[in-house]
């Protein structure tokens, strides 16, 4: 794990080499959203563990015998399915680095008998029609061009009857300030939607009987973070970003930007937090 740790590392310093002599701002190799979580091994969405299990409530997944995850992230979500519910799951991520961390805490977690992890894009599975009882997302349609086309393949692939259930980041009020509209997208590259807005593309894209809850950010959904990893693991993320930042002065230059102005973060949990948007094949 160590050698493997460090791999990671020399390759973000690599990135960051390459990408240093261009504005932060402006330059369109800098690493994203998604590459810095794959590196120290930490993926989020809003309200942690609580808003996990609320998910898994309203997807039936207790009835489920095959569950897929899309977005799995280092597969937090889809060991805790196999572990509490004995369900079959499929985690998938479009990231190579993802993925081989999400089959070492199947390993950890001793699950990887119930646990399959798969490199796949969410916008072509490849899966057959009707071959899942639930698909689940976290934090994943938020950040797809065409955000009703992954919805749809998401329908495609779980059988009738069975239920398609995201947690996405919302706009909890409309209108947000344009500031921070911006601010998220640069620093997500993610285009968030109001629960009206996530509503209409479910139901565009076929699902029916559309359940939706919306719920807004707090400093202590920070502990349902904790919980959802396990603080061991939370612990571990926490000293490989310190590593990161020991090692390449760009990085700090990039979590710099990355802290909000006085106005954004004043409004952000006024307009921003998350919904939970589950609707029936």
């Amino acid at each position: 794990m160590e050698r493997q740790y460090l791999k990671h590392s020399k390759n973000y310093l690599f990135m960051v080499k390459i990408v240093s002599k261009q504005s932060l701002a402006k330059r369109k190799s800098e690493p994203s959203y998604f590459e810095l979580q794959s590196l120290w091994g930490f993926t989020k969405h809003g309200g942690g563990l609580k808003a996990t299990q609320e998910l898994i409530e309203l997807c039936h997944v207790d009835k489920a015998k095959y569950v897929l995850d899309v977005g799995c992230g280092v597969g937090a979500t889809s060991c805790y399915i196999a572990k509490r519910h004995d369900c079959k799951v499929v985690g998938v991520d479009i990231s190579e680095r993802m993925i081989a961390q999400a089959k070492e805490r199947a390993k950890r977690e001793n699950v990887k008998n119930k646990v399959e992890f798969r490199v796949a894009d969410v916008q072509d599975l490849p899966f057959k029609e009707n071959t899942f009882d639930v698909v689940i997302g976290e934090s994943i349609i938020a950040f797809l061009e065409e955000k009703e086309k992954g919805i749809t393949e998401c329908r495609r692939v779980v059988k009738t009857g069975g239920y398609v259930g995201f947690n996405e980041g919302t706009w909890t009020k409309k209108q947000p300030p344009t500031e921070l509209i911006k601010y998220m997208s640069h620093l997500t590259g993610a285009k968030f939607e109001t629960a009206e807005n996530w509503k209409k593309l479910m139901e565009n894209s076929g699902l029916e009987d559309i359940v939706v809850k919306t719920y807004k950010l707090s400093i202590l959904s920070k502990i349902d973070e904790i919980k959802m990893y396990g603080l061991k693991d939370y612990l571990r993320s926490f000293h490989r970003f310190l590593s990161l930042g020991l090692r390449s002065s760009t990085f700090w230059v990039y979590v710099k930007e990355a802290w909000p102005p006085k106005s954004v973060f004043k409004n952000f949990f006024e307009y921003f937090g998350y919904g939970l948007y589950v609707g029936k094949k």
